[in-house]
């Protein structure tokens, strides 16, 4: 009884309330009316009962180095950067002349023109990545209830690069497109998806600035866990070049401006750094209760294990120097996972090559595993593909299933010179062959909002 009472102590508020109403209508009840509220408390209790478990199925990505997850992931692992000068915006004017653009990318070969025409490019993105991972996952939506899929996407900022077009045309007394306000949306990502192929299940949209694609996968996961959803598309996807865009980023002065190397402009930890990539791309993962996957027998990459996401409630763009907030996301995912702080193996960092992000991200790696995390590979995906915003998080979602599936760790390219605020395992510039068993995924945006997911690889035989 003593561990029924700390459980239902440790319940919401809002469920605590919904129990404490159903016991009251059972008390002041007649027969029937009793009948009736104990089928709902029975309800109730089974819901906070049953939790399940969620795995990764199918993944597909559009970045920098690669239109898929096969040549992305062996670009990572092979140290290469997919930064350069910038050609889809005038840079002439602005301080930092590079990025890491979607190179090859033509949406007709995903959908059809007139569909294209209608979809800012974020949402390209998310359709030609959903395709490639339910192709991954052998997943026809015609063989399942489409009303039992659901979608999720997370995008920082939209279709910005529409409102640069919608201002000239309105400052030059031309017509702004009827479809503006749906092309830069933040929600018609997923829209897009659940038409493309049918999807009429939950659906939503996370626009959590830099955060927002680890918590979709993260709030996705959630779904499938209470029983929403059997599958959800889950994913980040962002497309921000624009010349607001640049011009805005330039003005924070977070940028780097490492313009005659643009190859070794993104170097997180690094004592050189100074600023992030702006980039552009996409990662979509296909998420499934565990029992559906096994019914269909489907390759499974590994399983999501817990998430957390949290606030420094600090200021509008720069982290907590204690990075409170950020350690607190990720004890609150370990506990959430059920996992110990010495059984990590590996973190994806945010790792965004700024200076107070590197050095505050590494305290509260080491806040949180203490002297473990001198013995835990930590690197940066953006050290390669710069900063994709809402999709970061999904990209690195999909490196943590493959590190654990593959037993590779990628590197942390550029890093050639130590800072002392800075001083855990890296893995800098190689690659690296590890067993990982545990991985987080760390994406802290402006705003101080943090987030963090732990991957884990999938036992056949661990109980549910």
């Amino acid at each position: 009884m003593s561990t029924l009472m700390q459980k239902l102590r440790e319940l919401p508020a809002d469920v605590r309330l919904a129990l404490r109403r159903q016991l009251e209508a059972i008390d002041g009840g007649g027969p029937d009316e009793v009948a009736f509220q104990e089928a709902k408390l029975d309800e109730i209790l089974a819901r906070l009962t049953l939790r399940h478990r969620v795995v990764i199925t199918g993944m597909g990505a559009i970045t920098p180095l690669a239109l898929n997850v096969e040549e992305t992931w062996a670009g990572l692992v092979q140290g290469r950067s997919g930064i350069d000068r910038l050609t889809q915006v005038d840079a002439s004017n602005y301080p930092t002349k590079i990025g890491g653009e979607v190179k090859g990318f033509d949406p007709v070969d995903y959908m059809n023109f007139k569909e294209a025409r209608r979809m800012g490019r974020f949402s390209q993105f998310a359709v030609a990545a959903t395709k490639g991972a339910l192709e991954d996952a052998q997943l026809r939506i015609d063989e399942v209830d489409p009303e039992e899929v659901g979608v999720l996407i997370g995008t920082a900022i939209g279709g910005l690069s529409a409102t640069d077009e919608a201002v000239r045309n309105l400052l030059a007394g031309r017509r702004v497109s009827p479809f503006y306000l749906v092309t830069m949306a933040p929600n018609m990502a997923a829209f897009h998806i659940c038409h493309q192929f049918g999807l009429k299940g939950y659906n939503n949209t996370v626009t959590t600035a830099c955060a927002a694609g680890v918590q979709a996968v993260g709030e996705a996961a959630e779904v499938i866990r209470r029983g929403a959803a059997e599958v959800m598309v889950a994913g980040g996807t962002e497309s921000s070049y624009s010349e607001v865009g640049l011009a805005g980023f330039s003005a924070m002065r977070g940028l780097s401006t490492r313009n005659d190397d643009p190859q070794g402009a993104s170097r997180p930890f690094d004592k050189d750094r100074d600023g992030f990539v702006c980039s552009e791309g996409c990662g979509i993962l296909i998420l499934e209760n565990l029992d559906h996957a096994l019914k269909r027998d489907a390759h499974i990459y590994a399983e999501i294990l817990g998430y957390s996401a949290t606030s420094d409630a600090y200021n509008l763009a720069a982290p907590d120097p204690e990075a409170e907030g950020a350690a607190r996301a990720m004890r609150w995912a370990l506990q959430d996972a059920g996992v110990s702080p010495r059984q990590v193996d590996y973190i994806n960092a945010h790792g965004t090559s700024t200076p107070l992000n590197d050095a505050t991200e590494t305290l509260a790696i080491k806040k949180v595993l203490g002297d473990h995390a001198y013995r835990v590979a930590v690197s940066s995906t953006k050290s390669m593909i710069g900063h994709l915003f809402g999709g970061a998080g999904a990209v690195e979602a999909i490196v943590c299933a493959l590190t654990i599936e593959r037993g590779i760790i990628h590197p942390t390219i550029n890093y050639e010179t130590p800072d002392p605020e800075c001083d855990l395992d890296y893995v800098p510039n190689v690659a690296r062959k590890a067993e990982v068993d545990v991985a987080l995924s760390n994406s802290f945006g402006l705003g101080g909002q943090d987030a963090c997911l732990v991957v884990g690889k999938y036992h056949y035989l661990q109980e549910a």
